[in-house]
């Protein structure tokens, strides 16, 4: 994976520019590799083994779980991905991104696989149908302002394992004042070392401070 280059001068480092690369089989790749560029860093697209080692860090972008899984394996990056995670490789999930890093799921069909990393249990499509997709303001670790947030199928975290923060919960109401009912507190956003996850969908409201966070994570840990 690419590190900044010593420099001339007893060993300092040069500036370089992060890659993250966002995993391109299915899901908002246009919308994170737009977020993550004006965030600051260099997005390319990952669908090959080769590609997935020229990264810094990797998105896996929301779409649907179970197509992403069985196209990792037919493009042959399950096994590379779970390696390089284990190996260290700094990744953000949105959404069934969150789903694919969690160690468990519940709701999930038969035969269903994550890549794990995440010490944590995702409820799969926690708030129900497309149709139930609804916007919070969200109260976000590390953030200043609220977080203006939009949950599509979205799954949420049941639980965590004692190495994982949570970042964000929902809520008691939607941005149009609606109550949330059981779905208030649920946790929507984690992190764990150099994983980060998100129950919700960053990247289509033009707010960047997510990818801000993630581009910071992946840099931090090129210099460590």
């Amino acid at each position: 994976m690419p590190t900044a280059s010593p420099s001339a001068r007893g060993g300092a480092y040069t500036a370089a520019v992060t890659t993250i690369g966002v995993l391109a089989l299915q899901g908002d790749v246009r919308e994170h590799v737009a977020a993550l560029e004006s965030a600051g860093a260099h997005a390319v697209p990952v669908r090959r083994r080769s590609e997935l080692e020229s990264v810094d860090g990797l998105v896996l972008p929301g779409g649907e779980s179970t197509t992403i899984d069985k196209l990792l394996r037919v493009f042959e990056l399950r096994e590379p991905l779970r390696a390089a995670i284990a190996d260290g490789l700094p990744v953000y999930g949105s959404c069934a991104g969150m789903i694919l890093l969690a160690d468990r799921i519940t709701g999930g069909i038969d035969g269903q696989q994550t890549l794990g990393g995440l010490d944590v249990t995702v409820r799969r499509n926690a708030f129900g149908r497309q149709v139930d997709s609804f916007e919070a303001d969200l109260a976000v670790e590390g953030l200043e302002a609220p977080l203006r947030s939009v949950f599509i199928r979205a799954p949420w975290v049941d639980d965590v394992g004692p190495g994982v923060e949570v970042l964000a919960r929902i809520p008691e109401r939607a941005t149009d004042g609606t109550g949330l009912g059981e779905a208030a507190g649920k946790i929507v956003a984690v992190r764990s070392g150099r994983l980060l996850a998100t129950a919700f969908h960053p990247e289509v409201t033009g707010d960047t401070r997510v990818h801000a966070l993630f581009v910071r994570l992946v840099t931090a840990s090129r210099r460590s």
